[in-house]
């Protein structure tokens, strides 16, 4: 797998609860991709590419590195990003 949808990444990587709710962060345009806002829960990302997250109260900046078929617990998590 070389690419995966962002609100599927997003979900697979355990920053948010639902797939819903990632949909939702890349509707409200709190999602960036190497600097660009992410318009379409459809955007691919790859491995290499920097996803900025506005969360509540804070920013994160999360680097690829890799995609799951399934959503696992947070150690199956931890290897999809550098944060």
């Amino acid at each position: 797998m070389e690419r995966q949808r962002i609100d599927k990444w997003l979900w697979h990587a355990r920053v948010v609860r639902t797939r819903s709710a990632a949909a939702a962060l890349v509707d409200d345009g709190h999602v960036r991709l190497n600097g660009t806002r992410v318009d379409a829960n459809s955007q691919p990302v790859r491995a290499g590419d920097v996803v900025t997250i506005a969360l509540d109260r804070t920013v994160r900046i999360l680097k690829v590195q890799g995609f799951a078929e399934r959503r696992g617990n947070a150690d199956d998590a931890r290897p999809l990003f550098e944060d």
